[in-house]
């Protein structure tokens, strides 16, 4: 594949960015309001700091391969099955609708969501565009797609297994899909729930069926395998870049433990000497690290320990995560913001939800259920954090959130999730808010998971550096921290560098992403100010 040369759609009239052949180079100064504040917060001093910086995007769209962790999984052979279905233009029949349904990829925001770009000259109302119109991004339909599994299904049984897609559209799929068989994977049976070990009978450290014969103390040769895996992929599809995502099933989490996983040195240390808490998915992400690959976590445990953090950062690549926020916790994203900037004070949160898909079946086990209770439940800590009115350090965070998983074969892959928003109004009145919500659950991950590589990969081919304004020295060009908080709009609790806390709110997420393609072609931020409807 050649590299695309590109011709921008968006035409900017400004003196504040400049295209090269291959390049844009973008200054912007970046307006910061700083606070001071009294012990009990009641005065205030402001200053408002202004800092100089210089981007520029390489605009050469790479080729890309992309390797999922958990291939064979429900989310997995789903975007196999999308990038294919998309990229043949399939039309097939659906139970729901008379004609014939086009491939398509509802869901995605770098696909299927726009921008608002300004106003019209004429009639001064908004004016959108597509979200993945404004730069270069790679299309999912371009991407290469190879994978692991504990699980040796080829991806059709897995897809017929996992009855997400409708019966026209697999068997279409059936040539290709049948064609695809996941390579070995690594299964240390300590981290997965014990519910698993039948399904894992392809396996790097496991010679047959018997879990008398799975090797978990030879983690530096599972380490060498996977690198060799992700090297061999690369070199024999002449990609540029590969991203490796994690989409298997959810591990308890690790202990973090001083001089075993707390530093790169150690974390190294601690697979050669196949220490008991390195998992498997620490495995593939220091294979990523270390063959300059991508590696994005989307489940919730914590593969991303401050080793990992450290390599990375050694490294120069990068990492992101941590889990897929899909539909009950991107609901929770937005709503509870809406309540506690409107006022009102949230007492309780209670979310159930009950699903029948190997997701379900794995969180079924107390220590795999813990990870995934601990990505859902801090989404809404820097809401409750940003209102003291509400919320004051004497009286705590006074919040109950509760959340209950349980697996039920029955509903599949369709999640029934139902929360109770239950808050205090004024003069002791109340309010409860439930919300019962019915999703396809691997339909609803896999357009993040695209959004997430789309994104990376973009991201990537960013740089940037500080200009002193006052004697003109341009330091070096840079690339963005290791951990790239910039995805948390797909991510259920997403990596932050250390010492900032993470930012949940939906819309707040949404509007860094926008306000950030807008200033690397010469826009500035988007606001709601509205001046011609408003002060004519």
């Amino acid at each position: 594949m050649t590299a695309q040369t590109f011709v921008p759609a968006v035409k900017v009239q400004t003196d504040k960015c400049r295209y090269t052949e291959d390049e844009l180079i973008t200054k912007y100064t970046y307006k910061n309001v700083l606070v001071d504040s009294n012990q009990a917060k009641t005065s205030f001093d402001v200053k408002i700091q202004n800092e100089d910086y210089e981007f520029k995007t390489d605009l050469k769209i790479p080729k890309v391969g992309v390797m999922l962790v958990g291939m064979g999984g429900n989310n997995g052979t789903t975007f196999v099955a999308s990038v294919l279905a998309n990229k043949k233009k399939l039309k097939f029949r659906t139970k729901n609708f008379k004609g014939l349904k086009d491939a398509n990829y509802y869901g995605s925001v770098t696909q299927a969501s726009t921008v608002k770009l300004g106003v019209d000259s004429e009639t001064l109302n908004d004016v959108y565009i597509p979200f993945n119109s404004l730069l270069p991004m790679v299309n999912p339909n371009d991407f290469v797609v190879s994978g692991w599994d504990i699980q040796d299904y080829n991806c059709y049984d897995a897809m017929v297994e996992s009855q997400v897609l409708e019966y026209d559209l697999i068997q279409q799929l059936k040539p290709e899909m049948s064609q695809i068989k996941p390579l070995k994977s690594i299964y240390y049976p300590d981290f997965l729930a014990m519910n698993q070990i039948e399904r894992a009978n392809n396996c790097i450290n496991r010679k047959d069926n018997s879990s008398e014969v799975i090797d978990i103390k030879n983690k530096q040769s599972d380490l060498d395998h996977i690198r060799n895996d992700i090297k061999t992929f690369k070199q024999e599809n002449h990609l540029d870049k590969v991203i490796v995502l994690w989409t298997a099933s959810t591990e308890r989490y690790a202990d973090i433990i001083e001089g075993v996983n707390d530093t790169a040195d150690n974390l190294l240390n601690s697979i050669k000497t196949s220490h008991e808490e390195i998992a498997p998915s620490t495995i593939f992400a220091v294979a990523s690290i270390l063959e300059g690959a991508i590696y994005i976590n989307g489940s919730p445990q914590n593969t991303l320990v401050p080793g990992v953090v450290d390599l990375s950062k050694r490294e120069n690549t990068i990492i992101a995560g941590d889990d897929f926020k899909t539909g009950q916790t991107k609901l929770k994203s937005v709503l509870a913001q809406f309540l506690i900037d409107a006022g009102i004070k949230p007492l309780s949160v209670a979310s159930y939800n009950h699903l029948g898909n190997n997701d379900g079946y794995n969180l079924s086990a107390p220590k795999q259920f813990r990870s995934k209770e601990i990505s859902k439940s801090s989404v809404i800590d820097d809401m409750i954090e940003s209102n003291e009115i509400l919320y004051n350090a004497k009286t705590g965070a006074e919040v109950d959130h509760c959340i209950v998983i349980k697996y039920m074969p029955a509903v599949g892959d369709n999640k029934v999730a139902m929360d109770e928003y239950y808050s205090e109004l004024m003069l002791g009145g109340h309010n409860r808010i439930s919300v019962h919500n019915v999703c396809e659950d691997s339909l609803l991950a896999t357009p993040i998971m695209i959004d997430l590589m789309v994104m990376v990969e973009f991201i990537s081919r960013i740089s940037y550096k500080r200009v002193n304004s006052r004697d003109d020295e341009e330091l070096e060009y840079s690339t963005f921290n290791s951990t790239l908080s910039f995805l948390s709009y797909w991510l259920k609790a997403p990596m932050v560098k250390k010492g900032f806390q993470p930012i949940n709110g939906l819309n707040k997420q949404r509007l860094a992403l926008e306000n950030f393609l807008r200033l690397l072609i010469g826009l500035p931020p988007n606001d709601e100010l509205r001046f011609e409807e408003r002060l004519y």
